[in-house]
């Protein structure tokens, strides 16, 4: 007999194989997001998953974001559901292996129901995943979250370079209109004109790794390797606590637990006391590119030196960054209160002060990230 369609490991398993297949789409070049992604989840499970036709429409109105995807969309759901190899083609992006799933989570006769069950039960426990503390998640949750932050796709808030750029519309370009004039014989033919670009602002992410913040660094610089890889040349990475040490290098590497391994190996202070007033001092003196920025700090405002410290040097940061925002992962508990010394003379130069407990709370900091 089969098992029970809502044991954990089945749950799992459903689950892996479609963001599976999601990791599969971007490989190959669907802006097959972490929303997409969970609409595919949510659509699949008032459907049949059995029927192969059924998922595949599900996977394709919610995954696709152009007609340009539809191509795409269709050699890899034909790989990854049905065993046949992609054709390259003139356009098509580099083939990746993919490994043939089975649709149906039950081979009996009552795979219908089953698979129907098992989805929207997969479903279910991914949304209320999404809410939980990361403390108090066993070891096979975290894995999870730790899986759904690599699909996170953060977008920035663009700025407007000091740099132009050739445009149909902007202020007049008298260079490139008197050249073109020139090469004419002197005959200005048409007015040639500019706009300045556009470019993703920069964030610059402080991550507390004492050992108050244990049980939250390891997630928190996950999301930091989300953040990089979204944005490479506009994201920077420091830890904190008793020394500053920049990781941007490190969490470059696309493979997560790679990432995480290069980062274990150059943070030489983990699980130890927590001076942000000094490191923070220390990060502005050294002209680590705070003007203009979005700084991130990620701590439970533990700090062991002086509380007057930090406030001035939280003064004169949100002089320089564009907006400062604070993570806290306690902010997400009921009755939290900012009570501890660091905190209370950090918030008054807080543009933000937002919680990082859960999925859902690192989701909603990924979308401040990209608004103004």
């Amino acid at each position: 007999m089969a098992d029970p369609p809502a044991r954990p490991d089945g749950l799992v398993a459903t689950l892996t194989t479609l963001t599976g297949f999601a990791r599969t789409l971007r490989a190959a070049g669907v802006a097959a997001d972490h929303e997409r992604t969970q609409n595919m989840l949510r659509a699949a499970a008032h459907l049949d998953v059995t029927d192969r036709s059924a998922v595949y429409w599900a996977g394709r109105l919610t995954m696709c974001a152009g007609p340009g995807d539809l191509p795409r969309y269709d050699r890899c759901f034909a790989a990854y559901f049905g065993g046949e190899r992609p054709r390259p083609g003139r356009a098509t992006p580099p083939m990746v292996t993919v490994v043939r799933h089975t649709l149906a989570p039950d081979a009996t006769g009552d795979g219908d129901a089953a698979g129907h069950e098992a989805l929207a039960a997969t479903a279910s426990a991914v949304e209320v995943l999404r809410h939980r503390d990361v403390a108090r998640l066993s070891a096979a949750e975290l894995a999870e979250i730790h899986r759904m932050l690599a699909l996170l796709r953060a977008r920035r808030e663009p700025r407007r370079s000091r740099r132009f750029a050739p445009s149909h519309r902007g202020r007049l370009d008298p260079r490139r209109t008197m050249r073109e004039a020139l090469r004419r014989g002197g005959e200005v033919s048409r007015l040639r004109r500019r706009s300045r670009r556009v470019r993703p602002r920069r964030v610059v992410l402080l991550v507390d790794v004492s050992g108050s913040m244990a049980p939250y660094a390891d997630t928190l610089l996950r999301l930091a390797h989300a953040l990089v890889r979204c944005e490479p040349r506009a994201t920077e990475v420091f830890s904190v606590g008793t020394r500053l040490t920049r990781i941007t290098a490190e969490l470059r590497h696309r493979d997560p637990g790679t990432a995480m391994r290069e980062v274990s190996a150059a943070v030489p202070d983990w699980s130890g006391g927590t001076r942000l007033g000094d490191e923070l001092k220390r990060f502005l003196d050294r002209g680590s590119g705070a003007r203009g920025a979005i700084v991130v700090i990620a701590s439970d405002g533990w700090e062991r030196g002086d509380p007057s410290l930090l406030g001035r040097q939280m003064a004169r940061l949100s002089r320089l960054a564009y907006r400062v925002v604070w993570v806290n992962p306690h902010k997400g508990r009921e009755g939290y209160q900012p009570l501890t010394g660091g905190m209370r003379a950090a918030l008054p130069h807080v543009g933000a002060f937002v919680a990082g407990h859960s999925l859902a709370a690192f989701e909603e900091l990924a979308e401040r990230l990209s608004h103004a």
